[in-house]
């Protein structure tokens, strides 16, 4: 299970995904740092079955915050990271996307 929250914005719609399991994690490694747990408010939204989860519309999503195999995966398979940008942390997944306009 994974948690899915949108958050509006002036600028544009933030998706957050979370595996449940990490949900209270906090997770370090070298100099990076990620703590689910002090900002578990940014991603329990809905508690979603990544089998069966379909995804809302993306056209004002400018940016993506996903950490947890469960999340990421869901992620990689439905096109909005690439398996190549996705990074770990102690082990555990988790990428940053972000919409960017081009200038015309």
């Amino acid at each position: 299970m994974m948690y899915v929250k949108m958050h509006e914005s002036d600028d544009g719609d933030i998706l957050a995904m979370c595996d449940e399991s990490l949900i209270d994690k906090t997770l370090s490694e070298g100099e990076m740092f990620i703590d689910v747990k002090g900002y578990s408010d940014f991603y329990t939204g809905d508690l979603v079955d990544a089998t069966n989860y379909e995804l809302p519309k993306l056209d004002d999503v400018i940016s993506f915050n996903i950490i947890g195999d469960e999340s990421v995966g869901f992620c990689v398979r439905n096109s909005i990271v690439d398996a190549d940008s996705v990074k770990t942390i102690e082990g555990v997944p988790f990428a940053h996307a972000y919409k960017v306009d081009r200038p015309e």
